[in-house]
């Protein structure tokens, strides 16, 4: 597998997460990795329900400890186009 391609939506809200990532996925081959990470709660509801939709598989979805940066806890996902 070729190396995984990289999202960062980090400090933006809904619906931009979504927005990048579907020009993102958009951008590489069926099969290829992306890993998006987010601070919107609500990518956590959102993301997956995308991938539902557009036959994509979400391998992996973790809640991240709080930044110390930032103090927002990070959403991390990733993605296998479909």
């Amino acid at each position: 597998m070729s190396e995984p391609h990289f999202l960062d939506t980090k400090g933006l809200i809904c619906p931009e997460p979504v927005m990048m990532l579907h020009r993102a996925i958009r951008k590489i081959t069926s099969g290829e990795l992306l890993v998006v990470e987010s601070t919107d709660p609500s990518s956590m509801r959102d993301i997956p329900k995308f991938c539902i939709h557009l036959g994509h598989v979400l391998q992996n979805q973790q809640t991240m400890p709080v930044n110390e940066e930032n103090q927002k806890t990070i959403y991390r996902f990733e993605i296998i186009k479909g």
